[in-house]
């Protein structure tokens, strides 16, 4: 062989030798590569590591968890949460008076009033106070269901039937029975009147009394019957009694009877079954001074309170006690439906005098 032979014979061996060392050498990085991600390889906390690309989020960034300032957890600031339940209050008391008076203010029912039921020839006539918020804006007298007045007119025998607010126009009529009040001007209570306004309205029930001359000027509630004497009689009561007072009304021959106010917020008498011994003695005085019951002569002194007395009336009458008024919402929504006779027990406190 020439030279020139054995010299392109071995540049071609080189090549492939060189080839064949580089695929050995591809062919054993791997292996290698993954011998050493096996390996655990310490690594200088000091070095800097590179640092891989941020890729930029599209969405907002969020918002912080902190509370806003002003807004602390916990209880709320002095006054800041009484403020907010008076407001409260306020508000749902308005609501429930715009519904209470079918959304008329309060200022408008107080602009009404309630007029008298009042003819010659009656037997008695009831003197109220002055008219109520519920009274003015029905138009009726004694509509409030938790009052005792038409409870105990009927547990009495005033009347024959369980009647209530809606048929105190006929009572006249069929019972001899008027109403009206001190005080001809609307108010919420008693105590939004002035002690002016109710002895100038003394002066004004005289002369309806003199007109009328009612056999009996019931005063239901002894407030307005201290006033009523003071500026009538001139005598300043003391130790005022319920019962027959011992005064006429002037110029006729009218009798004052005093009864406790048949409002439920009645201190002494604050339920029905302790004020029917009242209505059942002005039946009684009624009754005698038609000439119904020939008895005695009617004298103050009969009608001293006496518990066992009044027990005794109790019992006659089949009086059982309860705790409450059932059957006068009913009464109120049925009209003049009648309801069972289930009546009250008397138990007033003992040393007062009627």
């Amino acid at each position: 062989t020439t030279a020139f032979e054995v010299s392109a014979y071995q540049a071609e061996q080189v090549p492939q030798h060189q080839q064949m060392l580089n695929a050995a050498q591809y062919a054993e990085r791997p292996v290698e590569d993954k011998i050493m991600t096996d390996l655990a390889v310490h690594q200088d906390p000091y070095l800097e590591q590179p640092q891989q690309p941020q890729q930029l989020s599209a969405q907002p960034p969020a918002l912080p968890l902190t509370p806003a300032k002003g807004k602390k957890r916990g209880r709320p600031l002095k006054g800041e949460g009484k403020e907010k339940t008076e407001a409260e209050e306020s508000a749902k008391k308005a609501k429930r008076t715009l519904d209470r008076f079918n959304g008329m203010s309060v200022e408008e029912v107080m602009a009404r009033k309630l007029p008298d039921i009042i003819t010659h020839n009656l037997d008695m006539l009831i003197i109220g106070i002055n008219p109520g918020l519920l009274s003015a804006y029905k138009g009726r007298h004694y509509p409030n269901p938790g009052n005792h007045f038409w409870k105990c007119l009927f547990l009495s025998g005033l009347t024959d039937e369980q009647l209530n607010h809606l048929h105190d126009q006929t009572l006249p009529e069929r019972y001899g029975i008027g109403f009206t009040n001190m005080v001809e001007r609307t108010t919420p209570g008693s105590k939004d009147l002035s002690n002016k306004e109710i002895r100038e309205g003394g002066h004004q029930l005289l002369e309806k009394l003199q007109k009328y001359r009612p056999l009996i000027a019931v005063f239901n509630g002894k407030c307005i019957y201290e006033i009523f004497c003071k500026e009538i009689f001139g005598v300043k009561a003391k130790n005022l009694e319920f019962g027959l007072q011992p005064y006429k009304v002037p110029e006729t021959e009218t009798v004052c009877y005093l009864m406790p106010s048949s409002s439920p917020r009645c201190a002494y008498y604050p339920r029905a079954q302790d004020k029917v011994h009242f209505f059942l003695k002005l039946k009684e005085l009624r009754d005698q001074m038609k000439g119904v019951v020939r008895t005695q002569e009617v004298q103050e002194t009969n009608y001293t309170f006496d518990l066992t007395l009044a027990r005794e009336d109790a019992k006659q009458l089949a009086i059982k006690e309860e705790q409450q008024d059932p059957g006068y919402e009913e009464t109120c929504a049925h009209g003049s439906q009648t309801e069972p006779q289930e009546q009250f027990g008397v138990h007033p406190p003992t040393n007062m005098g009627i």
